[in-house]
């Protein structure tokens, strides 16, 4: 009798083995690992929860319907690991500061390259807008020293709650976006609105899975900001509006205590509101 080769067949006991064996010998190391380490929790949680063929079906339909909501302007895929937490917790993974660092959050959809570099305490605000605030603050290291050079990025919603490239012909070209860079004494100001909250875009799969696990879509307000200086790690982040009703429940999960920033009212001022917000870099290490 003809032996039959020794072959790690395919049962459910044994698929794990039987996929992973499968990776060749000249698979490149990080590649097999993930893979592996993939395939090993894939198959626990399809185990752990009995999935069913009806609840597969489903699941391949849904991933096929967020590809095909996916395009030049939109990607369902990443408001989706956004929803599932899983943006937030790659980018904190990749992001461990010292205490006293201001942290990072998700970048967001909406940032766009090129916006123009503006004086300290213009206004970035082209259609007009009556919850007028001005952001002020200064950037330091970790000891306090302020720093000069100091690249400041800054973009937000508009009072209706709309990016500009949102509503191209409907908003002035760059509105609610700016550029600044910190003097010697690292101190930054600029005028522009007091953010308010909106709604991730909820009309695809990922919209209609929020509504059947009965989660609402919306973020708090925020303003939008990456600090970067050379010798010093970027900071990728947002300053939260104290109070917003949807602190606690972001949809993207991009909220941290450390990112809540005071915003109050000022009596006879050129604006309403002031928001004073202080960012420290931590030093990038030399390798």
């Amino acid at each position: 009798m003809t032996k039959v080769p020794d072959i790690q067949f395919f049962t459910e006991s044994g698929s794990v083995e039987a996929v992973n064996g499968r990776i060749g010998a000249g698979t490149e190391p990080r590649l097999a690992h993930v893979m592996q380490r993939l395939v090993e929790h894939l198959h626990a949680f399809i185990k752990d929860v009995g999935l069913t063929q009806e609840e597969w079906e489903a699941a391949i339909g849904f991933l096929t319907r967020t590809g095909q909501m996916c395009d030049g302007n939109r990607q369902e895929f990443i408001l989706l690991s956004d929803v599932l937490g899983v943006s937030m917790l790659v980018d904190a993974i990749n992001n461990r500061r010292p205490v006293g660092a201001t942290e990072n959050t998700v970048l967001g959809p909406f940032h766009v390259d090129g916006a123009p570099e503006y004086p300290m305490g213009a206004n970035i605000t082209k259609d007009g807008g009556t919850e007028t605030c001005l952001f002020e603050g200064r950037v330091t290291d970790l000891d306090g020293n302020p720093l000069e050079g100091v690249r400041i990025d800054v973009w937000s919603d508009n009072e209706d709650g709309f990016y500009d490239v949102q509503q191209p012909g409907q908003q002035p070209e760059h509105n609610n976006r700016g550029v600044f860079v910190t003097g010697p004494d690292g101190h930054y100001r600029f005028r522009g609105i007091k953010p308010v909250s909106y709604p991730i875009p909820a009309d695809g799969p990922v919209g209609q899975l929020l509504e059947r696990l009965r989660r609402h879509p919306w973020r708090p307000a925020h303003m939008h900001f990456i600090v970067s200086c050379d010798g010093f790690e970027t900071v990728v982040t947002h300053t939260f509006v104290a109070g917003d009703d949807y602190l606690t429940s972001d949809a993207v999960f991009g909220v941290k205590d450390t990112l809540i920033a005071p915003f109050e009212l000022v009596e006879g001022g050129e604006t309403k509101w002031r928001s004073t917000f202080d960012f420290v870099l931590n030093r990038r290490v030399k390798g």
